[in-house]
């Protein structure tokens, strides 16, 4: 399913404008992710579209259809969302947590549970974890267990919220990679916002870089963004202005690695399958379309 803002605009009870005339398509089938510091409107906008936040002036399609005319709560329980911390219920079991949005839309009490195993095998957790509480879980299985529940009605549409900012820097490229492998099974369009640039180029098929307001600084793929930043904003955020982005070869023990401008280790070069070089580098797209591993 696409997600289309037109003219979206949000301002606060306070006064705070979050967004004004923020305008973009989200591709169906693809990881969108909205990038930029606190206070640019992301998670706003990312909120927007399950209707937890209404647009002061606008509208927000999905598939052409004004979101404004279906019911907030429906739409909420037809579109998966993850957030940082998990967010799950602590007084409830892993599995009963995985299927809350199956029973609220009606699902028996047996299908939902087996659904719900189904989908901690999807996430790569055990099944013996299913009857243990959330505080019985490590950081990084609880965000999978948020995965799983984002998942459990079956949604063409995920909405992740800086999911893997609360973890370590380990289980966090675990989650980043598991989130390339689901995306690769199950093909959903997936609205991700961070704060962090490497995250974005990582997982998106299309990065917006977000200015405070809601302005589209850039969009495009990490590829088109890397080669042309589109303004001294851009080329800062992503670190091009400091030769951060800009990777040379050094040999170490025979072989090749790549380091950044201050001599920083930043990956390696592997054969593709065509037996060409091909980049992988941390935070870098790697060449021929390939995701870095």
């Amino acid at each position: 399913m696409s997600i289309e803002f037109r003219s979206v605009s949000k301002r606060f009870d306070d006064g705070t404008l979050a967004v004004e005339n923020f305008e973009l398509t989200i591709p169906s089938r693809s990881i969108t992710v909205l990038v930029g510091s606190s206070g640019c409107g992301k998670t706003t906008l990312l909120r927007m579209v399950n209707r937890m936040v209404d647009p002061t002036s606008g509208s927000i399609l999905i598939d052409g259809d004004d979101i404004a005319n279906r019911p907030p709560v429906a739409l909420r329980r037809s579109i998966g969302y993850v957030m940082q911390n998990s967010g799950l219920l602590p007084h409830r079991k892993v599995v009963d947590n995985v299927a809350t949005v199956p029973r609220l839309n009606g699902v028996s009490k047996s299908e939902s549970r087996a659904r719900a195993l189904e989908l901690l095998d999807t996430v790569g957790l055990d099944r013996s974890l299913a009857d243990r509480y959330p505080n019985q879980l490590s950081g990084g299985q609880q965000q999978r267990v948020g995965v799983a529940r984002g998942l459990a009605a079956d949604p063409n549409i995920l909405l992740m919220d800086e999911p893997f900012g609360a973890v370590d820097p380990i289980v966090r490229t675990e989650l980043q990679r598991e989130t390339l492998r689901l995306q690769r099974d199950l093909d959903k369009t997936v609205v991700f916002v961070t704060h962090d640039i490497d995250e974005a180029f990582l997982l998106g098929d299309q990065v917006v870089i977000l200015q405070k307001g809601g302005i589209i600084a850039q969009k495009g793929t990490p590829a088109e963004i890397l080669a042309a930043p589109a303004n001294d904003f851009v080329a800062e955020f992503v670190g091009a202005d400091r030769g951060k982005r800009a990777l040379h070869v050094v040999s170490v023990d025979g072989r090749d690695v790549l380091v950044d401008s201050d001599g920083r280790p930043a990956g390696r070069l592997v054969p593709a399958p065509d037996k060409a070089e091909a980049l992988t580098a941390s935070g870098a797209p790697a060449a021929q379309g390939e995701r870095a591993s």
